[in-house]
């Protein structure tokens, strides 16, 4: 099974057509990192850098760092349940992994310093 998310379609506004699978579980998770669902799917759909692929059990998972609308780098893990991506977890990335993607996209996105960067 491929857990990246299928980019055949696209909707109105030119992006991928997916489908997201959020429940309470996946939403609380992400909010403890302060991440709401909209950003974690800004970043699957704005083509984020893949990181990693695993297998957990049987699920396997992506890890990829991406950027939001508004510019904020965040890491994502995914998984494909059926035809949905379903958010692991989600975290803001640290000043290593922004620089990477900022470096790998052009500095497309500025990217958002989070409050603990400033402490590292």
């Amino acid at each position: 099974m491929d857990c990246r998310v299928p980019l055949d379609a696209v909707n109105v506004h030119g992006k991928p057509s997916v489908r997201f699978d959020w429940d309470r579980g996946n939403i609380e998770h992400i909010a403890r990192h302060a991440i709401v669902p909209a950003e974690a799917e800004q970043v699957v759909l704005n083509e984020p850098i893949d990181l990693r692929f695993e297998v957990r059990g049987e699920e396997e998972r992506i890890t990829q760092v991406g950027a939001t609308d508004p510019g904020r780098v965040l890491v994502v893990v995914t998984t494909m349940r059926g035809d949905k991506v379903r958010v692991v977890t989600a975290m803001p990335a640290n000043r290593r992994l922004r620089a990477l993607y900022l470096a790998q996209k052009g500095g497309v996105h500025e990217g958002r310093t989070e409050e603990k960067d400033l402490q590292e």
